[in-house]
């Protein structure tokens, strides 16, 4: 091997050994500030969504669809609805849920509150209450209903309890001082509910749901199903804070067909998106990110960008929804892929903090790299000041201390150094030379 690349690799050698323990502190550090900070989320999450075919279960998928683009699965966990969304999440069976605005109203304590966060609003789910014509035409001769009283004496589904519908029609009932017993209730999913009303055993069904329902998007096109004008939409508003007034704007269904043929006055409820509070923050942030994507387009009820938002939550506001609620996607998001930015961002204090405890550290490698250089050259001087004191003591002993300084000049001859520190092996052979000539006229 040429002497330049050995000596090189001599040098590197020598660095390397001499920055080792440094090394090893800066990597245990790293791991330690990884495991503390786990900056990398889980690969799997529950969201809890709603009966099949309900807008709850299509927002799913699509939310499914945004997160498999970051490598995360989604997993879909069907329920009844709102009321049964908020209990898997308190019962640590979803991460993340859909849940109606007054689900917990005066039945959630504020224990159960402190382990879920909101991620913001997401979209407006009015309440949709279709009824048969010919049905309406027995209690007002024109077939067209605008007051809850006008159902008196109707057989009215409102919904499985687990959807959080027949909480609230109760509270409407009562609003309008509606005995329940007037009416023939029942409480069937969507889809026996729908068939039991088109085949006529019905007279009117309740659904509270986004639009893009299926089962919304069906009868509002259907013959001989109207949809409940709320009159007084408004003063709902005023009376439930958790309502809204909402108007389903004329032709909006089918422009073509002119569906519906006039605005019609309905009250509406904010869906929010809820999740645990420990969920990984990282997670947190990609929903909320989906959720800017998914739900700020403008819809029937509502401008662009007027949703997600996180106004007048029911429970305290996801500090990572807040962040991307107020500024997007963050920096690095934007041009790194999603595991890497993530990484950075939630490791970038540690870093600085490892950074600065390592800098000062960083400063006895030179000088312990030197040491160690160096040590090779100057240990032979003990060893030469021994040979230079007994030749002064012991005369008789000087040819037995010439031939220990010229196995000394030998051995030393195989000592290998850096380049840079090449001048003080020679000053060490100088001196032993300098030694051996002294001793020579006294042999």
């Amino acid at each position: 091997m040429p002497k330049a690349i050995r000596y090189t690799l001599l040098s590197v050698r020598d660095l390397l050994v001499s920055a080792g323990p440094f090394a090893f502190l800066a990597v245990a550090l790293l791991v330690l500030a990884y495991l503390w900070l786990d900056p990398a989320p889980p690969k799997h999450v529950r969201l809890a969504t709603g009966p099949a075919q309900s807008a709850y279960d299509e927002f799913g998928k699509r939310y499914q669809r945004a997160l498999a683009a970051n490598g995360i699965r989604v997993e879909l966990v069907p329920s009844e609805g709102s009321v049964d969304n908020e209990r898997l999440l308190r019962e640590n069976r979803a991460d993340f849920a859909f849940v109606q605005g007054g689900t917990s109203s005066g039945t959630v304590s504020e224990q159960d509150r402190e382990g879920i966060v909101s991620m913001g609003s997401l979209f407006l789910e009015p309440v949709w209450l279709f009824y048969r014509e010919e049905s309406a035409k027995k209690k007002v001769p024109t077939g067209q209903l605008n007051s809850l009283t006008q159902l008196e004496g109707m057989k009215l589904n409102v919904g499985t309890p687990g959807s959080g519908v027949p909480k609230l029609m109760q509270r409407l009932f009562e609003a309008n001082r509606i005995d329940p017993a007037t009416l023939q209730l029942s409480q069937l999913e969507q889809t026996p509910a729908t068939a039991a009303f088109l085949s006529g055993e019905l007279d009117a069904v309740v659904f509270a749901s986004a639009p893009e329902s299926l089962m919304v998007q069906m009868l509002l096109q259907t013959p001989g199903v109207k949809l409940l004008d709320f009159a007084q939409a408004e003063a709902y508003s005023r009376r439930f804070a958790f309502l809204s007034p909402a108007t389903l704007p004329r032709g909006i269904v089918d422009l073509a067909q002119d569906l519906p043929p006039q605005n019609v006055r309905l009250v509406a409820t904010t869906t929010g998106l809820l999740a645990r509070a420990e969920t990984h923050p990282a997670l947190q942030q990609l929903f909320a990110q989906a959720a800017r994507t998914l739900h700020s387009p403008a819809g029937w009820f509502n401008r662009a960008r007027a949703f997600p938002n996180i106004e007048n939550s029911e429970y305290p506001i996801s500090r990572e929804a807040e962040r991307v609620m107020q500024a997007g996607a963050p920096f690095l998001q934007r041009y790194l892929p999603f595991w890497l930015a993530n990484l950075v961002e939630r490791m970038w204090l540690a870093l600085g903090i490892i950074v600065a405890v390592l800098l000062p550290l960083s400063r006895i490698i030179p000088p312990l790299y030197a040491f160690r250089i160096r040590s090779r050259v100057f240990r032979w001087y003990g060893q030469l000041r021994a040979i230079e004191e007994r030749g002064a003591e012991e005369p008789d002993a000087v040819p037995q201390l010439l031939k220990e300084l010229d196995e000394m000049d030998q051995r030393v001859a195989h000592v290998a150094v850096p380049l840079s520190y090449a001048d003080e092996l020679y000053a060490l052979r100088s001196n032993i030379r300098l030694i051996r000539n002294r001793l020579a006229p006294v042999a």
